[in-house]
């Protein structure tokens, strides 16, 4: 029988793909479930349509992120810490820290999407990777300064 997919199935296959499996698997396991679906024309049509949908979905996401993209760039965050001699900071720089400094400045952007290779931990300037999309990353400069 051939079956449409609505879920990514490990082993099986991909949410829209069409598999062949036995007639008893499908109608006991993998229909029941909600895994997928008979996969006649009027499915396969709204299969169609969906992953049209999904590709206009997502190109409307990586314009979005690619317009912000070039906001961010050249955009220069300035985060004040205690620091001790030589310009080592009590504690770090976290993404956190970053992410609500460009809030100030007007730019909403999730901690979860600020990379930081390395934890930092000393005053000076600092390029710091922002993951919009997997293909849209950009960078923002970070200058921590000493306070005291």
């Amino acid at each position: 029988m051939k079956i449409l997919l609505m879920k990514d199935v490990k082993g099986m296959g991909t949410k829209g793909q069409v598999v062949e499996v036995k007639d008893g698997y499908a109608r006991n396991f993998v229909i029941p479930n909600g895994i997928g679906m008979e996969a006649t024309g009027g499915a396969l049509k709204v299969a169609e349509s969906q992953k049209a949908a999904e590709g206009r979905r997502k190109e409307k996401e990586h314009e979005e992120a690619e317009a912000f993209s070039t906001k961010l760039k050249g955009v220069t965050v300035l985060l004040k810490h205690k620091a001790g001699a030589e310009g080592r900071l009590f504690g770090s720089v976290t993404s956190q820290e970053v992410s609500d400094g460009l809030k100030a400045l007007g730019h909403q952007v999730d901690k979860k999407k600020i990379q930081l290779d390395d934890p930092i931990r000393h005053t000076g300037r600092f390029a710091v990777k922002v993951k919009l999309t997997h293909q849209v990353i950009t960078e923002v400069t970070v200058v921590v300064e000493a306070i005291g």
